[in-house]
């Protein structure tokens, strides 16, 4: 079966002398390994395109059984050459992805999950303002995506917040020997970081 994808290149390794393995996160299948033959001879088509963090519609020979897919067609979508300009950016980008790639499945559809990357890796490509801790926000995000972030049982912002490891909470009370009492900016940082609007967690940086 043909398929054809939005897909973020999550990982990519040399195999054989011409062509490359790479681990993508597609829209249509989930996580999937693909195989790009030839992509690394001069003349290829696909020469410049299949890149970690690059965004891409791809087209490839899908069967359920097979564990590495053939890469017929790519083309790029995104592509931000600020990630190898800039330090910061890329440890951050590559970070994120190595996130992702563990927290993802094969063939497994994740509509939600994908949005965020999508966005997020174009955000960073194009911000001005970039420091390390965003990718706490990413931590946050894809654990509340995912079913598993924190729920903030707080009731205002005054109030001494404990952060609950065993309950997963944000609480004005400890539940147990794992908790930990948080300064009120510490508390405001968890807070921001769970909401969906990076521009808002993005005041506190």
């Amino acid at each position: 079966m043909i398929s054809t994808s939005k897909a973020i290149i999550l990982r990519c390794i040399d195999y054989q002398n011409s062509s490359k393995i790479i681990t993508a996160f597609s829209q249509t299948h989930g996580k999937i390994s693909l195989i790009a033959k030839g992509v690394k001879k001069p003349k290829s088509k696909l020469a410049g395109v299949i890149e970690v963090g690059n965004i891409l519609e791809v087209t490839y020979y899908y069967k359920a059984s097979r564990n590495i897919q053939t890469l017929s067609d790519a083309s790029i979508i995104y592509q931000s050459l600020n990630f190898r300009k800039d330090f910061e950016k890329a440890s951050i980008l590559y970070s994120s992805l190595e996130l992702l790639a563990q927290l993802v499945h094969e063939n497994e559809e994740n509509d939600m999950t994908f949005a965020f990357a999508h966005n997020f890796i174009k955000w960073l490509g194009e911000s001005q303002k970039t420091q390390a801790s965003i990718f706490a926000y990413v931590q946050l995000r894809l654990a509340q995506i995912a079913g598993i972030g924190l729920i903030d049982e707080s009731t205002n912002s005054d109030e001494t917040v404990y952060l609950n490891i065993s309950s997963g909470t944000i609480a004005g009370e400890p539940d147990s020997e794992l908790a930990y009492k948080l300064t009120q900016k510490q508390a405001l940082f968890l807070r921001m970081g769970l909401t969906p609007e990076i521009q808002t967690f993005l005041i506190l940086i």
